[in-house]
């Protein structure tokens, strides 16, 4: 069954992988991009960005990148520079990136992919860390915060 999800995925990361399990644990099959090997072009980094309706620098990794190499928390850099920046440096894009029919996210915690979802959860889920965010009847549960 082909569902139109994609995840900007990164394979090396924890909270990409607990993401990509929980699209697999609805059911779905996702267009899994790579973006560290493929990067998006501006104008799909454009199109994300109106999707997910945030500010450019809402989308910008810090840890384990050039960003403040590069003094991208400086305020004078446009968004159009700061788009010109992930570009360059993809890994600069803060990850996982999912886009469904219902809507798009950047799904940091993992979880947060719950709300995009087409289609429920067929089963448990634990996350890498051991936290159990699915129940066995499939159903999200929450933690007391």
């Amino acid at each position: 069954m082909s569902t139109m999800i994609k995840i900007y995925h990164n394979p090396a990361c924890g909270t990409s992988r607990n993401t990509l399990a929980l699209i697999r644990n609805s059911g779905a099959e996702p267009e899994v991009i790579e973006y560290l090997k493929t990067p998006p072009s501006r104008e799909e980094l454009q199109a994300l960005l109106a999707a997910l309706a945030i500010p450019v620098r809402e989308l910008l990794r810090r840890k384990g990148t050039p960003y403040d190499e590069l003094g991208l928390d400086a305020p004078h850099w446009t968004d159009e520079q700061l788009l010109d920046f992930v570009v360059a440096h993809p890994i600069l894009l803060n990850r996982p990136v999912v886009v469904t029919p219902l809507g798009a996210k950047l799904c940091r915690p993992s979880e947060l992919v719950l709300d995009i979802l087409p289609a429920p959860q067929q089963g448990a889920f634990t996350k890498e860390d051991g936290e159990v965010v699915i129940d066995a009847e499939g159903r999200r549960v929450h933690r007391p915060s």
